[in-house]
């Protein structure tokens, strides 16, 4: 099974984070790169990125997945309280 990327984190809490969505909702989820961008600040983004990864058969179901489960952004019209 050929791993494929469905996610790209710059930093290694957002891409835990998104492992740990993936994992919740019974994708099989791995992190790649992670030890790159700790050893060197901005390394992350030379190494192209920490790598959310899962099994090429479940890809697409979990790039759906992260698509429709993205959070919103606040709407700009209403005015705090």
């Amino acid at each position: 099974m050929q791993p494929t990327t469905v996610y790209c984190a710059f930093n290694p809490a957002d891409a835990q984070l998104v492992r740990s969505r993936l994992d919740a909702a019974g994708f099989h989820a791995i992190v790649t790169h992670e030890l790159s961008s700790l050893s060197l600040d901005g390394y992350a983004l030379a190494a192209g990125g920490i790598l959310v990864q899962v099994p090429e058969s479940e890809g697409e179901e979990a790039r759906a997945f992260l698509a429709e489960s993205k959070p919103d952004a606040p709407d700009q019209t209403e005015t705090p309280g």
